[in-house]
């Protein structure tokens, strides 16, 4: 009885912060549902209490299992209202996550106009909605544009994008060389594991079992929060490692 007593009385507070704070009205049904306190606690009032990526991330997951489509429809709004490049942006990545390519690639082109009409963050956003969509030549082509007007921007996911998209297309003694450069600065175990999966496609295994074993030495040595968000990679690191 005491423990029901406290539920109801958090229960009660939570609504009450709901009205106070001038939360979505939809929260106080969803408080009444099995787990509902726990998610607006996770959504609504953790990440401000600590501030993090990690639980914003945590949020953002929440807010898309309770509303999907939500942020695409707020970034759409906003693109309706201000037109502007910013918001035009959001709503073309998260056209990309939803998977409408075209609609994200009709956005980008808005927006690459006068005084954006070379933005590298916008081409790269650009080329991922052209690889995404599966046409690899035209994201290697957008990427050559924003290599040629913006030789000083530096961006590992960009070089990433690149170099998937020469191989691709077929382009492969290049995809090799943009991932050789790549894979000891990446951030992460993705471009590593790229280059000796390209590597023992062309039948140079010995290299690829090197370029795997170097990668798993280096991340033995890294903090555990690292391997665990790299294990998918790092598990096909160690399958790399050990083929014949």
């Amino acid at each position: 009885m005491p423990f029901l007593i406290l539920s109801y009385a958090i229960q009660a507070g939570l609504i009450v912060h709901v009205l106070k704070t001038g939360r979505n009205t939809l929260w106080i049904w969803v408080l009444f549902l099995p787990g509902g306190m726990f998610a607006y606690l996770v959504v609504e009032i953790l990440p401000g209490l600590l501030g993090g990526r990690t639980a914003r991330r945590t949020a953002r997951g929440f807010k898309n299992v309770l509303n999907p489509g939500a942020d695409l429809r707020r970034y759409e709004n906003e693109v309706r209202l201000t037109g502007g490049v910013a918001s035009r942006k959001q709503y073309a990545d998260e056209l990309v996550r939803h998977g409408r390519h075209d609609e994200a690639i009709q956005q980008y082109r808005e927006a690459l106009t006068g005084l954006y009409e070379h933005d590298p963050n916008l081409l790269l956003g650009l080329a991922q909605a052209q690889f995404d969509k599966g046409d690899a030549v035209a994201a290697r082509t957008t990427m050559d544009e924003l290599r040629r007007h913006n030789p000083d921007f530096r961006s590992a996911e960009a070089r990433l994008l690149y170099a998937r998209a020469l191989e691709k297309e077929g382009n492969v003694q290049k995809a090799l060389t943009e991932y050789q450069v790549l894979a000891p600065s990446y951030p992460g175990a993705e471009a590593a594991v790229r280059y000796a999966q390209l590597l023992s496609a062309q039948g140079r295994h010995e290299e690829a079992r090197k370029v795997a074993r170097e990668l798993l030495d280096q991340a033995r040595l890294a903090p555990a929060h690292y391997r665990r968000a790299q294990r998918s990679w790092l598990d096909s690191a160690q399958r790399l490692a050990t083929e014949g």
